[in-house]
């Protein structure tokens, strides 16, 4: 992901954003600093979505795995 000279966020879907003052603009979940890299790492292991849930709770619902994976 490239950020413009003036961009500081931008919006990738409605659950994830690129911050530079987050985590180095890595995309995370709104409002949170859980990388979208390790939700995605958790489901290839197999990590079931209740599992994610429970992992970070209040901060990935069931609609942002579901955007996390029509995105990767």
């Amino acid at each position: 992901m490239k950020f413009n000279q003036t961009e500081k966020r931008v919006e990738i879907g409605q659950y994830i954003v690129a911050d530079l003052a987050i985590c180095h603009g890595k995309p995370t979940y709104k409002g949170s600093r859980v990388m979208v890299w390790q939700v995605l790492a958790m489901l290839e292991r197999g990590e079931s979505w209740d599992y994610i849930r429970e992992s970070w709770p209040g901060l990935i619902s069931d609609e942002a795995i579901a955007e996390t994976i029509r995105l990767a």
